[in-house]
């Protein structure tokens, strides 16, 4: 008797699933402690929390949740329309940016395609790339970041998608707008090329640039944004994609129409403007960043210098001490499947959890 599961195409059941940060309730559960004792640094959410603005308007949403939300976004679209100076044709709404970012795979790649994409870069691009059946082309990192050079020398006549983080997760790297632009030029227009900036507000000042000016001139540039990270709105799972309106008609012609709920399309648009939440989010992980990185040095521990709300470091026996850190209530993110075995990653806390981060740490290496 033939298996239904075994008739699943080969590339489908080949897929490792994507392994999320251990939540706190886990942990609580396994090693039977008290989850408000747990501190958890394992998936780059904002210590924060929610933007203010954004808290102010859910609970209008919730007289309304027995109505299915608004399939088109539009008030959403129009708050991104106003802030990034696009068209509303322009937008595709996600659940997360993740999503969006399978969208781009659904519409452009099959099994007869390839996709492009950097060593240690984010796990989605080969997670989509697989599940529709094409080829990937991983090209060696250049100090643990992407190197545009040798994606551009690997292109094939069957390329139809390049995958960018940029910073990149989980190795925190950056490559300098003046460099992605160039790159850019030398693509061929038939490979969408999605630059994926989810940790774009934590970039300093002089590292931020008009990348959505390049939507004029790039048809086939599809940036993409979330609301998980220095807007704090990671459990309502929302993002967007900016893209040329032809590209962008595509993706949400397979978008699922009510992809988005209606507490996340308000939430979104009153974050969207709380420049002021967003500038304190920013400003409160470059001091953390600091505060980590001066503690890893004192421990002799090497790390990759990140642009990100994270950081990643070399830990040895990661596994180890992973196990060890859980173990004191301390969650952070093992990253072998990234091609990191010795490495983890760390999200920037509050002042409070890096230091209980710290400590646990030189414990743990200790043990």
């Amino acid at each position: 008797m033939i298996d239904a599961c075994e008739l699943s195409p080969s590339y489908i059941r080949a897929i490792a699933p994507y392994q999320p940060g251990k939540p706190i309730s886990e942990l609580a559960r396994e090693m039977g402690l008290e989850e408000a004792a747990i501190v958890k640094l394992a998936s780059n959410e904002n210590p924060l929390g929610v933007s203010p603005l954004a808290r102010e308007v859910m609970g209008a949403q919730l007289e309304g949740l027995a109505r299915y939300p608004d399939g088109n976004g539009f008030e959403l679209k129009q708050a991104v329309a106003v802030r990034y100076r696009v068209g509303q044709d322009q937008i595709v709404l996600g659940n997360g940016s993740n999503d969006v970012l399978e969208l781009v795979a659904r519409c452009f790649l099959h099994n007869h395609t390839s996709a492009v994409m950097s060593q240690h870069a984010f796990v989605v691009y080969h997670l989509a790339t697989q599940v529709a059946g094409a080829a990937t082309l991983e090209t060696p990192a250049r100090d643990y970041g992407h190197d545009l050079h040798a994606m551009a020398s690997v292109l094939r006549d069957d390329t139809r998608v390049i995958w960018i983080a940029n910073p990149n997760n989980p190795t925190g790297t950056f490559v300098p707008a003046a460099e992605v632009e160039a790159f850019l030029r030398r693509v061929p227009r038939r490979v969408i090329v999605v630059v994926d900036e989810a940790y774009n507000e934590y970039l300093p000042d002089e590292l931020q640039a008009d990348s959505v000016r390049w939507l004029a001139q790039f048809p086939n540039l599809v940036i993409t944004r979330t609301f998980s990270k220095a807007y704090g709105l990671a459990g309502l799972r929302i993002g967007f994609a900016l893209a040329h309106p032809e590209v962008a008609d595509l993706m949400n012609r397979v978008r699922q129409p009510f992809n988005v709920s209606s507490m996340a399309q308000a939430a979104a648009a009153a974050a969207l403007n709380d420049r002021e939440f967003v500038h304190k989010s920013a400003q409160l992980n470059r001091a953390g960043m600091r505060q980590i990185i001066d503690g890893l040095q004192r421990l002799g521990l090497e790390h990759i210098p990140s642009f990100g709300n994270f950081v990643s470091f070399r830990a040895g026996a990661a596994l180890h001490v992973y196990q060890r850190l859980l173990q004191q209530g301390v969650i952070v993110r093992p990253i072998g499947m990234y091609g990191l075995p010795e490495h983890l990653r760390v999200t920037i806390g509050l002042p409070a959890e890096n230091e209980r981060f710290l400590g646990a740490l030189r414990t743990a290496l200790h043990a």
